[in-house]
């Protein structure tokens, strides 16, 4: 095994999975592991919850797995950095165990009060709830608290005003001590490192939420560059130097660095859960052959000009909150179309709708975009880097697409923290990597500016018969 310097673990836990990635100080991976999280619960609409404590056994399984690819190098490690998907609500109680299933970002109950909340000793961010796992410590970190948290914006802690934190059905007595990014949050406890095979008292570093994280391990740092990131969310990001609650093309979001900001673009909810789900489901009409459903579904794909011959996708197969009509729909389909031109034209729909809102907020925020850095899943897909790039007439860049950059992004912070960076810049130029871009076809993006604009006719056009069907159906709610 080729490394150099100490080695840093990044946790990047998200909706569908746990990922550990072990690298070294120039960026490389030494070590990886995964576990897939178990289905959500969907019990009654608007209810989605991790099952029993699926977040950290996942978690733990992961670290498992990288930690056993280290071999003799297992004492290297300097420093985890800890990374949690955000927006989910964890109730833990007294004893530091769940009192009640971790809420997924999905489930309506996060945004308001309910009895269960009053009842916790602890209400945290999932973040929060790994770092009682690991470390002991009633601790989270400052950027996983945005969003249906009662946090001061400018300060990164929690409000002062008792009123403002009573007004989110919360009691001060419940929160955990926030943590900046690139701070120490605790160290491995003995139990933990059992359950891991984490070194016992190795620190456990913050980071942010899992956008902000990754953003950070893909490099976004310059002002024209936008990140568009392809995961379970899909949501384009750009950098800002404080909170702008007037923009309404985007919002403020905390970033990876103590004091930085990201604006966040409107995004589509189950983004490329909808292409693990499109795959699933016409994958076994390709009949026996090598590689998986989703590989093939690449090469399907690749056959089809762009376009897909006239078929049309509106990526809404999770509806926003606000809009509960909204749903996803192939348009336009005739006896030439089969499984690839599904999959392609899905990835088209993707990329066609991030475009339109990396658009809105560019202009808004009156920002000159230059290049697109690309991360997520649907960053490994060669078809989606080409579309990516003819959509929005710009070069596309990732990193090494094969590992995660949230848990690149929690490895940088994990290095700051632990003083193997002296700060943030150092530590991205000497870890996150660059690949050659994949360049914009001028024809291309001509004829996606036009398909563009169908879409968005068409999805403007579904409406009023979507809402008419779920009300025959009775299917609308409030």
């Amino acid at each position: 095994m080729t490394r150099r310097g100490p080695l840093l673990l990044g946790i990047d836990l998200g909706t569908q999975s746990a990922k550990v990635v072990v690298h070294d100080s120039t960026g490389g991976v030494v070590a990886q592991g995964r576990r897939a999280l178990r289905p959500l619960a969907r019990p009654v609409p608007g209810v989605a919850e991790h099952p029993d404590d699926d977040l950290w056994d996942a978690t733990a399984a992961a670290c498992r797995e990288a930690v056993s690819g280290l071999g003799d190098a297992r004492g290297d490690i300097a420093a985890v950095g800890l990374c949690g998907v955000r927006f989910c609500r964890a109730l833990v109680g007294s004893d530091g165990r769940l009192s009640a299933p971790v809420m997924s970002w999905m489930d309506e109950r996060v945004s308001r009060p309910h009895d269960p909340v009053r009842e916790a000793a602890t209400v945290c961010a999932a973040s929060g709830h790994l770092t009682r796992r690991l470390t002991g410590e009633t601790r989270d970190a400052a950027g996983s608290c945005r969003g249906q948290w009662p946090v001061d914006t400018d300060r990164w802690d929690w409000s002062r005003d008792d009123e403002v934190v009573a007004s989110y059905g919360l009691r001060r007595a419940q929160l955990p001590t926030l943590v900046a990014p690139g701070a120490v949050l605790g160290t491995v406890t003995t139990e933990a490192a059992g359950a891991t095979g984490l070194p016992a008292g190795v620190p456990v570093v913050a980071t942010s939420n899992d956008k902000a994280v990754e953003a950070l391990g893909a490099g976004l740092r310059e002002p024209e560059d936008v990140l568009l990131s392809l995961g379970t969310y899909v949501a384009a990001m750009v950098t800002g130097e404080r909170d702008r609650p007037e923009l309404t093309a985007s919002w403020t979001n905390f970033g990876s660095e103590p004091g930085r900001y990201l604006h966040e673009s409107h995004g589509v909810r189950q983004g490329m859960g909808t292409v693990t789900w499109l795959s699933a489901l016409v994958g076994p009409s390709l009949g026996a052959g090598d590689g998986s459903w989703e590989e093939r579904l690449e090469v399907e794909a690749a056959r089809v000009p762009p376009g897909a011959e006239g078929l049309l996708t509106v990526p809404d197969w999770l509806a926003p909150p606000d809009e509960p009509h909204r749903r996803g729909a192939f348009v336009g389909l005739d006896a030439r179309h089969g499984a690839g031109h599904l999959h392609r034209s899905l990835l088209e729909g993707l990329a066609m709708t991030m475009g339109d809102h990396v658009a809105a907020m560019a202009r808004e925020l009156e920002r000159p975009l230059r290049r697109v850095l690309l991360t997520g899943g649907g960053a490994r897909s060669a078809v989606m880097r080409q579309v990516v790039a003819d959509v929005t007439g710009l070069p596309v860049h990732v990193g090494d697409a094969t590992d995660s950059a949230a848990g690149r992004g929690a490895a940088i912070c994990a290095g700051v923290g632990t003083g193997v960076f002296a700060g943030f810049a150092e530590a991205v130029a000497a870890m996150v990597p660059r690949t050659a871009p994949t360049s914009p076809d001028p024809a291309r993006h001509e004829t996606y500016q036009r398909l563009g604009g169908a879409l968005r006719g068409l999805r403007a056009a579904l409406g009023p018969s979507l809402r008419e069907a779920q009300g025959a159906l009775g299917e609308v709610r409030p």
